[in-house]
């Protein structure tokens, strides 16, 4: 299969003014991308742009955008696409502030913003969405319910639009991404408003967490970028995820019996 040429490409992300989306949009420029870019936080948002145009000689448009607002989705889809004729690059990767609408932010802004996107990209001859799940889109601890299912339910879309576009013979890719601990404070904002049973505290499963957190943002979008690439469906991030990952599939009804023991024994 023929890698995906990025020279010349361009990219719409979202989530792009910090973490892994703002180090996506580094790491697409420097390979010869065009990127528009979405987030509530218009100064990083401004401040990303400016460092890429000056770093890369890329362009990059800004727009402030509420994922929870599909006609903001809509408008940002049509004025990134009238920018950048050549758009055949999505990311979907949302910063986790606004945990109250936590459903309506992790899994509707995706489902809003492929939907947005999807009608140009299947236009064009080489074309690829990056849908930004969790590790806690394949495992679900204990205080997370809501999070987890936000997450599962990306990565179950992801992988059914993934399979309706295959047998369709599209030429549209699709990857569902998975980020252990990187260092982006993720769990933190994961366990907003979550209550653990039998004793453990929100801050200190937090604290065991993100003891595995050894990735960074910059390398979490190489890998990214390296998946879109080879168009791996899934995209496990860090040793932390491919890790959890197999102790899931060995044990998928019993996999936390055995990781709340490797955690109880970890310091705080």
């Amino acid at each position: 299969m023929q890698k995906f040429q990025f020279e010349g490409s361009a990219a719409a992300i979202t989530g792009a003014a910090s973490g892994i989306g703002r180090a996506l949009a580094f790491e697409l420029a420097a390979r010869g991308c065009d990127v528009a870019l979405a987030d509530l936080d218009e100064a990083g948002l401004e401040s990303a742009a400016k460092e890429i145009s000056a770093t890369y000689a890329r362009r990059a448009t800004t727009r402030r955008v509420d994922v929870a607002d599909p006609t903001q989705i809509q408008d940002f889809a049509s004025s990134a696409v009238a920018e950048f004729p050549s758009l055949n690059i999505l990311i979907n990767e949302f910063d986790q502030v606004q945990m109250a609408w936590v459903m309506d932010i992790n899994f509707w802004g995706v489902v809003r913003g492929t939907r947005a996107f999807m009608p140009h990209l299947q236009s064009r001859p080489q074309a690829h969405i990056v849908n930004i799940s969790s590790i806690f889109g394949i495992i679900a601890p204990p205080g997370q319910s809501a999070y987890c299912a936000s997450k599962f339910a990306v990565r179950g879309f992801s992988e059914a639009l993934r399979h309706e576009l295959a047998m369709s013979n599209s030429s549209l890719r699709l990857s569902v991404v998975h980020p252990g601990g990187v260092k982006t404070n993720i769990a933190r904002k994961a366990r907003a408003g979550a209550h653990l049973r039998e004793g453990v505290s929100s801050k200190e499963l937090g604290d065991r967490f993100e003891q595995l957190a050894r990735t960074t943002p910059a390398a979490a979008a190489q890998r990214i970028v390296r998946g879109i690439e080879r168009n791996e469906p899934r995209i496990l991030i860090g040793r932390d995820a491919q890790f959890l990952d197999i102790i899931q599939r060995f044990r998928p009804a019993t996999y936390w019996a055995l990781l709340a023991r490797a955690f109880k024994r970890m310091s705080v």
